[in-house]
């Protein structure tokens, strides 16, 4: 009996959207806080300079490892897995090293640091050298379906993070780079012990029910997956534990590996593109980088919260249900006739999410800015960053589902191919960033971003193409809205944009009215012509429904 992938990974899709939403809501409201408390300068430092840190000692040592490691999980050998992942720490030690003293006596500070900053850079670079000592344990929970102990897991995360950063700012608000830091390893504390601890009594208890005959309660997964659980000790999750016929390291895995590593290295240039030329060409003021940062969070909160979650689970489903080193014709055709669909209908699901942000993002990004801060936040400035960032967020979507497909089916080969073609693109991105933010401000960036986006989409796009060339399958047909749906789509954004102009800003409820009233209008049309995937979804639904029924 195989495990449901594509079941886990709607499972996981689903959890995930819950826990991003809740995640970008408490930092949300913890930006307004910080402005209100401490100030735009210091958000700007630890929301640019102290996340970018984290981000990039994080991304290139566990990014690589995580997304080769999660290829074809049923044929691994674990031992080998394992002593894998813990080669992360030490690569992890080194780049908190140098990150940490690049970030400390390299970086010019352009004006004065907040207290404290010394301090937080180092709380940081150890609470990624914590976090990444049990990254085998999380690749398991991943791997073996452990879906709710991830959300659960991650939702606590936030929440001793945000107490306890709140905690110390209230007493001491000119200490905030003291609390962010304390946050910081308090909370990867946390993260790595709770999993330890969680599979310690997993492992114990799966140990007693083998005695007795008796598989112990799911989590997640499938019958045969307990049974065929690899670790028998918590012990089993340190290097060298684990029966190993072979070789120390997988070589397959490790080629892989590197093949990540290297594109990672682009990625994250491409994906941190902003935040790495503020950091090192610092055009704009602290001050300025904390107002870029309010209306960054608030204009990507879709592309965060709904694209980010799907795309790790759109990952994790095609790794399992496509094979990297054969071509789609002479694969299972019932499961290329399913990944096909699925791929088809992200593309479809993300592209009209992207339209109705695009579309009604422009006549109510001032509305939104004014709820969030007050009629300071409703400035030209502001608004203009936010309705371009709609234009972004269109643009993200598209180009987080085609690139996971790219990613999780190519080969070794092709991959590193399309490293040398990432150069480029990086190369363009921080070009047209940087004259971008040199004529425009800090709009740059979010033009220099949608460059970068369309880049990606062309690439990506271009690799499925090929991939379904000579076959009846034509996944990018999802990127094309039905008529009806478009239709009254531009139907919306003349009457919201007359709305605007009319009633914006004596009479917001009444323009916020109209947009309510549109708004649902357009997710009738979309309903109406995607009545087959709805019906699909209700059929899922009650299926699971009634066999939840009778194992009752």
């Amino acid at each position: 009996m195989a495990p449901n992938i594509l079941k886990s990974s709607l499972e996981n899709a689903s959890f995930n959207i819950i826990f991003q939403i809740l995640c970008r809501g408490v930092t949300f409201v913890l930006n307004a806080f910080v402005v209100r408390h401490v100030g735009q300068a210091v958000l700007g430092v630890m929301n640019v300079r102290l996340l970018l840190l984290e981000s990039m000692i994080l991304f290139l040592s566990r990014e690589p490892f995580m997304k080769a490691c999660l290829t074809n999980t049923a044929e691994h050998n674990w031992a080998q897995v394992v002593n894998l992942l813990w080669v992360t720490v030490p690569i992890c030690m080194f780049m908190s090293m140098v990150f940490g003293y690049t970030w400390l006596f390299i970086l010019s500070p352009g004006e004065t640091l907040p207290p404290y900053y010394t301090f937080a850079v180092w709380a940081v670079a150890i609470s990624c050298v914590i976090e990444l000592s049990s990254l085998i344990v999380q690749l398991v929970a991943s791997a073996f379906l452990f879906v709710r102990l991830k959300v659960v897991l991650d939702t606590i995360l936030i929440a001793i993070r945000t107490l306890t950063f709140i905690s110390l700012i209230i007493r001491r608000p000119e200490n905030a780079l003291f609390a962010f830091g304390v946050a910081q390893l308090v909370a990867a504390v946390f993260y790595t012990t709770s999993h330890y601890t969680y599979f310690h009594f997993y492992i114990t208890k799966l140990n007693k029910s083998k005695d007795k005959k008796k598989l112990p309660i799911k989590d997640g997964m499938d019958e045969c997956l307990a049974t065929e659980f690899p670790f028998k000790s918590i012990t089993d999750f340190l290097p060298g534990q684990l029966d190993n016929s072979g070789s120390l390291l997988d070589k397959k895995l490790s080629i892989l590996t590197w093949s990540f590593f290297r594109q990672g290295v682009l990625k994250q240039i491409l994906t941190e593109g902003e935040r790495l030329i503020m950091t090192f060409m610092p055009m704009l003021t602290f001050a300025e980088q904390g107002m870029y940062e309010i209306v960054n969070n608030l204009g990507s909160l879709a592309a965060r919260f709904i694209f980010r979650p799907i795309e790790d689970s759109g990952y994790f489903y095609f790794t399992q249900m496509v094979q990297r080193d054969k071509p789609i014709a002479d694969q299972n055709v019932v499961t290329v006739q399913e990944s096909v669909n699925v791929l088809m209908q992200l593309c479809s699901v993300v592209t009209s999410i992207g339209l109705v942000v695009l579309v009604f993002g422009q006549s109510y990004s001032s509305l939104l800015l004014w709820l969030y801060g007050g009629s300071k936040l409703t400035a030209d400035l502001p608004v203009l960053l936010l309705q371009s960032h709609c234009l972004a967020v269109l643009l993200l979507g598209i180009n987080g589902v085609t690139e996971c497909y790219t990613n999780a089916t190519a080969d070794s080969k092709t991959i590193n191919r399309n490293n040398y073609i990432m150069i480029y693109e990086s190369v363009a991105f921080l070009v047209v960033s940087y004259f971008f933010v040199s004529w425009f401000g800090p709009v740059g960036f979010i033009f220099g971003n949608c460059v970068n986006m369309a880049l990606r989409i062309l690439h990506s796009t271009r690799f499925i193409k090929r991939r379904h060339v000579g076959t009846k399958y034509a996944p990018l047909l999802g990127l094309v809205p039905k008529p009806i749906f478009v239709t009254f789509l531009i139907m919306s954004a003349i009457i919201t944009k007359v709305s605007q102009a009319y009633f914006f800003p004596d009479g917001k409820l009444i323009h916020l009215i109209i947009g309510i009233f549109m708004f649902c209008i357009v997710i009738a049309s979309w309903l109406y012509e995607h009545q087959d995937l709805i019906q699909l979804g209700i059929n899922k639904w009650r299926n699971r429904h009634n066999k939840n029924k009778k194992s009752n």
